[in-house]
């Protein structure tokens, strides 16, 4: 199924800014996602590159970690300021410190170089499906407590009465775990839900991703009320409904 759903075409007007300094790479990428029918802009650096995203309005940015004048890393954290466009970062093999401080600073996925045009056009897929909001929570809004209240069909979360912003991969993550409250998701269905199937293997988005929600929901991240760890297994969303009927 997923090899089949690479081989759609994209819909018409998506746009992917590259950025990297070496023109050989920009082209490899170019000549590749335009076979799949994306709409591709080219930076050549950090500065460059943000000038671009403020005239081209990409749904996506391929980010080199490597380039003058401005990293990847100083890109990206400048960019995090005022955007959540996706953002995958270009990586070299076996920089794990590179990948990992990546996610950190807020990109969206990876991809370690050398890599072969179908992983490139897979991940591209990948991030902009996750990228894409959940269909409604089906239902009125869920107050949790009295403190934390979530409207999946407004796509709002309030803490304390404060608006939250959340990432897209964040919502996703979210709206899973409330999905089934009460119940323990495993690490393998919500990689397989949120990220996709191809990434069941990779829990350290799970983990990094968890995190973050813990960091801007729970009153202390570090003693977590709402989100459960189920050790070895996976996540539980606290059953808010028993929690109302006490």
């Amino acid at each position: 199924m997923e090899i089949a759903n690479n081989m759609k075409k994209s819909r018409p007007g998506t746009k992917i800014l590259v950025v990297d300094d070496e023109q050989r790479m920009i082209h490899f990428i170019r000549m590749n996602l335009d076979l799949e029918g994306f709409s591709v802009h080219e930076a050549y650096d950090g500065k460059d590159a943000l000038d671009q995203i403020r005239k081209v309005l990409p749904d996506l940015v391929i980010l080199d970690v490597m380039m003058p004048k401005m990293d990847g890393f100083e890109t990206l954290a400048v960019l995090r300021e005022n955007s959540n466009v996706p953002v995958i970062m270009l990586t070299a093999r076996g920089e794990e410190d590179d990948r990992v401080r990546g996610l950190e600073l807020g990109a969206d996925d990876y991809i370690t170089k050398p890599f072969s045009p179908r992983e490139l056009v897979g991940r591209v897929r990948a991030v902009l499906r996750r990228v894409e909001p959940p269909k409604g929570g089906g239902g009125e809004a869920i107050e949790v407590d009295e403190r934390l209240k979530i409207d999946f069909d407004r796509h709002e979360i309030f803490v304390n009465g404060q608006l939250v912003k959340l990432r897209p991969t964040e919502y996703r993550l979210l709206y899973h775990l409330v999905q089934n409250a009460g119940w323990v998701v495993s690490h393998d269905q919500l990689l397989a839900k949120v990220w996709g199937y191809e990434y069941q293997s990779e829990t350290h988005y799970l983990r990094l991703y968890v995190n973050y929600l813990r960091d801007k929901l729970e009153a202390d991240p570090r003693d977590p009320k709402y989100i459960l760890t189920e050790r070895g297994v996976g996540y539980r969303f606290v059953d808010y409904k028993r929690l109302s009927d006490k």
